[in-house]
């Protein structure tokens, strides 16, 4: 399972990431627009962790460039608001498979994962030329 996790908070990135691994994830962390959208340029993700709140970018344009790129992907959308409490999220956004709040516990969020990615098998994409 390869997961892109998008946190600018890289603590909060740092600790999810230490709970996927342990579940045999290979994870990446973007912490900001511009770097999820170099890692979906080179690599192919099974999931991706993405934070809202996304600071000095839009998270919904990351969740975008993920659809185009790699709509094979999943998106875990995480927030610490209630402005998508409604499921529009998932009206925007064809490839969210699910809304969380960020103080969600970091095993859950690994066994979302996994729930998520069981059935994918990807393979890195080689850089080009």
């Amino acid at each position: 399972m390869k997961v892109l996790i998008v946190e600018p908070v890289a603590d909060l990135g740092a600790l999810w990431k230490r709970h996927l691994d342990r579940q045999g994830a290979t994870t990446a962390i973007a912490l900001n627009e511009d770097s999820a959208v170099s890692m979906l340029q080179e690599q192919l993700f099974d999931l991706l962790i993405l934070d809202l709140e996304l600071e000095g970018g839009s998270a919904l344009a990351v969740a975008d460039f993920a659809n185009f790129r790699q709509p094979d992907a999943q998106i875990i959308f995480v927030t610490s608001s209630s402005f998508f409490s409604d499921g529009s999220i998932f009206n925007l956004c064809s490839n969210a498979c699910a809304l969380i709040q960020s103080d969600t516990a970091p095993d859950d969020i690994a066994a979302m994962a996994e729930h998520y990615t069981r059935t994918t098998n990807r393979k890195t994409l080689s850089s080009p030329s």
